[in-house]
């Protein structure tokens, strides 16, 4: 029996629970994470079983963290079209689905990976519900700064997946999103300021002036930078990625610093979105060019 618009309307409206987008980023830096890790072009079953497993982990989180923040996603024009604002799926729904696609990402991928990467992707569930969300989100500036580590771990999760166990380079990869991860949502924040000020979440640009806010941005792009190229070295990378995580970095680190100096406030907001914009690209090419550097080896 074909599906009818009332029941695809409602799967679409489960998915959204998911927050596709953000799982599409994450899974962007898993997935050459474990060419990596191999060094070379991975098992392609076990590249679908953790990219399964990892979107379900993912998913289950975002959909918990829509649960807990239905209350403030009612006053906040950037989502007052979620599923639990309209009334497409009850708060009951949204918690059942969460916990039922978290648990199976944890059997799936203990199943179809180990167990280390079951955990590790477990363990940023919860991070991410009970630390951020719970806590963070809605008591300190630094929120998105902390909280940002369960975006972190997918890379940890591709990394264990493929040899079921972290050493020093999947740590370096942790720690390159994880400062990567507050100039990319700040600039975002920029433009939805009043959003978050209006339901008290004292993100940064709300608590901050522009100023400081980009001075920070231009921090943590910085340190990213230096990362991503500490992180070349120690997995010794080939050429390709050494010479891209310069350039790569020093356009991440330029254009932050270029909203510093930013005098024009009809701009700020429209600059924000351009640099919020090419962090994904920065992101998404930073870790495409890991993968293509194991497959040529270019290297030293």
């Amino acid at each position: 029996m074909l599906a009818t618009p009332v029941t695809k309307s409602r799967a679409m409206s489960f998915v959204a629970l998911t927050k596709p987008r953000i799982i599409e980023l994450l899974l962007i830096a898993t997935i050459p994470t474990m060419f990596v890790a191999h060094g070379g072009l991975p098992s392609i079953p076990l590249m679908l079983f953790t990219f399964i497993g990892g979107a379900l982990a993912a998913g289950g989180a975002n959909a918990f963290n829509m649960y807990i923040d239905r209350d403030i996603d009612v006053k906040m024009n950037r989502t007052k079209g979620r599923p639990l604002v309209t009334g497409a799926v009850s708060p009951a729904e949204a918690l059942v689905f969460a916990l039922v696609i978290e648990i199976l990402a944890f059997v799936w991928l203990w199943y179809f990976t180990n167990l280390l990467a079951a955990v590790l992707a477990l363990s940023a569930c919860l991070f991410y519900v009970f630390i951020y969300t719970m806590w963070l989100k809605r008591t300190s500036s630094q929120n998105i700064v902390i909280g940002g580590a369960a975006g972190a771990v997918p890379v940890l999760v591709g990394w264990a997946a493929v040899v079921n166990e972290l050493s020093l380079a999947p740590w370096l990869l942790f720690a390159i999103i994880f400062f990567w991860t507050p100039p990319h949502f700040w600039a975002l924040a920029i433009k939805y300021q009043e959003d978050y000020a209006s339901v008290n979440v004292p993100m940064m640009p709300v608590v901050a002036s522009f100023r400081t806010t980009a001075i920070q941005m231009t921090g943590y792009a910085a340190i990213t930078w230096g990362l991503s190229l500490g992180f070349g070295l120690v997995a010794q990378m080939g050429y390709l990625y050494l010479a891209s995580s310069m350039v790569l970095g020093f356009l991440f680190t330029y254009k932050a610093w270029k909203l510093t100096v930013c005098e024009d406030a009809s701009q700020r907001v429209s600059n924000s979105i351009k640099y919020f914009q090419f962090s994904i690209t920065y992101l998404s090419l930073l870790f495409g060019v890991m993968a293509v550097d194991q497959l040529v080896g270019w290297g030293p």
